[in-house]
């Protein structure tokens, strides 16, 4: 379901089926590079060395966006505020597919 910004609802499911966060964005992308920077971060862009599998349930439609995402630490770029820390998480996914739930 679409909001007035255009924005959508969607809803993490982990393993067992239990739906958790809900991240919220125009695309689907953009809510599984939100659940991936919660992902544990490798220490840099190049020591990635797992991928963990994102299931995003969209609110109100039968669908489940399959993502596979990682997570790295970087440090802060020259024009960042000072008021942030000196590593950033920053995060990728890839599109897996998508499934229809059978209810």
């Amino acid at each position: 379901m679409v909001r007035e910004d255009g924005k959508r609802n969607f809803v993490l499911v982990e393993d067992d089926g239990e739906e958790t966060s809900v991240f919220s964005g125009r695309y689907p992308r953009q809510a599984a590079l939100k659940a991936a920077r919660r992902l544990h971060p490798a220490p840099s862009r190049d020591e990635v060395d797992g991928h963990a599998t994102l299931r995003l349930r969209e609110r109100g439609t039968d669908k489940v966006h399959i993502y596979e995402g990682w997570a790295w630490t970087e440090a802060k770029g020259d024009d960042a505020p000072e008021w942030m820390d000196d590593y950033v998480t920053r995060s990728n996914v890839s599109k897996q597919g998508i499934e229809h739930l059978d209810e």
